[in-house]
């Protein structure tokens, strides 16, 4: 048997690389992993054993375990989640707030799904030259989240704003780059890694909502000796396997002022002594965050006021 890495995902098929090869693989029999039920047992990123037949035909025979992973709530399958990619040491998040403009609401869950499996995000605000008449609205959004304790570059593959601080992530491990459809995730991979050939997408000037040209996830290996995850432009995320009980900690600025909060279990919703609901009050937490954190607390407004 041979290890791998796999580096791209299309249906039952999967490429490994192994030993510079890349191997055409199927998942032999029903493969499953331990404790996770998802539409993909096997994921980009993922190591692997595999084994060829007779005929020559290679299979994925074992996944090893994972160190983390990106997950999401199947599309169509409520009761299903999909793993995005695994075992990356980073991921970029790209944002837009305009043609197509990125709900906020993803990009906190993305945020916290990355921070329950383990994963340092960077969100990375693109187009950046076409912002001077959202300024404010730009200012504003960087300052939500570098309070909430991110890093968050401003870029511009056309000016080459954020690209220098971009290219030294990409040159670190195995970094997933993700966000909606249409946000311009190629055309900056283009501009910071020139050789490496990402299909650029368009965007329907009826809808202003991108349209999907990546159809599976893929790992490019990078002339600066990185790997770079490229996924499907994502329309949304729904969150799988998280308590309501651990949500606040998947939240930096609340878990960080929960730790003043009079009962050691605080929803930070209706409890007396609460130092997360206070902090918002002042404008130290900002209400945006507060109010996903209270979205993905409970859908059915158990807890609104």
């Amino acid at each position: 048997m041979k290890t791998g890495t796999v580096i791209r995902t299309a249906g039952n098929i999967y490429d490994v690389l192994s030993d510079g090869q890349t191997l055409r693989c199927r998942i032999r029999g029903r493969l499953r992993l331990k404790d996770i039920r998802t539409t993909n047992p096997v994921a980009v990123g993922d190591e692997v054993g595999v084994s060829a037949d007779a005929a020559g035909e290679w299979s994925i025979e074992s996944v090893s375990p994972r160190r983390n992973y990106v997950i999401r709530r199947a599309s169509n399958l409520s009761k299903e989640s999909h793993i995005i990619a695994a075992n990356v040491d980073r991921a970029l998040l790209l944002v837009s707030l305009h043609s197509p403009a990125t709900p906020t609401e993803f990009v906190d869950r993305f945020l916290v799904t990355c921070e329950a499996y383990g994963v340092p995000v960077t969100v990375l605000l693109a187009k950046c030259d076409l912002l001077d008449d959202m300024r404010p609205q730009a200012e504003q959004f960087m300052e939500v989240y570098r309070n909430a304790g991110y890093e968050v570059i401003e870029v511009s593959a056309l000016r080459g704003d954020g690209m220098e601080r971009v290219a030294s992530i990409l040159g670190e491990g195995t970094t997933l780059l993700s966000g909606n459809s249409g946000v311009g995730k190629s055309t900056l991979v283009g501009a910071v890694c020139p050789g490496v050939e990402i299909r650029t997408g368009e965007v329907s000037a009826s809808h202003l909502k991108g349209r999907h040209t990546t159809t599976y996830s893929t790992m490019y290996m990078l002339p600066s000796g990185g790997r770079i995850i490229d996924t499907p432009g994502i329309k949304g995320f729904g969150l799988i396997d998280l308590e309501d009980a651990e949500l606040r900690l998947f939240f930096p600025e609340l878990r960080e002022r929960g730790e003043e909060c009079r009962f050691r279990n605080c929803t930070h919703t209706r409890e007396p002594g609460c130092a997360v609901v206070s902090a918002v009050e002042r404008g130290e937490i900002a209400y945006q965050r507060y109010e996903s954190y209270l979205k993905m607390l409970d859908e059915d407004g158990k807890y609104r006021k």
